[in-house]
Formats: structure tokens, C-alpha cells, sequence
């Protein structure tokens, strides 16, 4: 499966914990990451930049969904799980 188109679900949704380039903490679950344009793409898509918990989340139909508000609400719910 490959990303939906302008989404960017997976890079807004969960909290990152690692080092991103401009967001030298990582993010918060909800706040848009610093490395998306304006149509939702991952500026630092395939770079050594980008961190391991970004590279190794791939889109998959349970995780996506057939929507946008699908994939980010299956997130928001997989991070609420996941945080202590």
C-alpha cells in the first residue's frame, strides 16, 4: 500500500520522541511536523535525517483506512493506548 495523497496523518497524529531536523525534541501527538509541505509530503522523505520511527511506519489498510480522518483517528487512538 502506498500513502494517500496529501494525508499526512502519520506525521501529525502520533508524538514523536526522537530528534527531527527543525523540532530538535521531536513533537507532541496532534502537532504538525515541521518537515511537511503545504500538501501534507514529508520534505525529508528517504533522507538519513529522517527519524527511524518515521522510516519504519508504513501505510497499511487497517492503519489507513479508506480516509484521511480514519487513519488520523486510528493513530490518535494507537498513541492514547501507547501513552503512559
Amino acid at each position: 500500500m502506498e500513502c494517500r495523497s496529501s494525508c499526512g496523518a502519520c506525521c501529525i497524529a502520533p508524538s514523536i520522541s526522537s530528534p527531527i531536523p527543525g523540532m530538535p525534541h521531536g513533537k507532541k501527538a496532534g502537532e504538525r511536523c515541521i518537515q511537511l509541505d503545504q500538501q501534507n509530503r514529508c520534505l525529508i522523505f528517504g533522507m538519513a535525517e529522517r527519524p527511524q520511527v518515521c522510516s519504519s511506519l508504513r501505510p497499511s489498510g487497517e492503519m489507513c483506512g479508506n480516509s484521511n480522518q480514519y487513519a488520523f483517528t486510528w493513530l490518535a487512538r494507537l498513541e492514547q493506548l501507547t501513552t503512559p
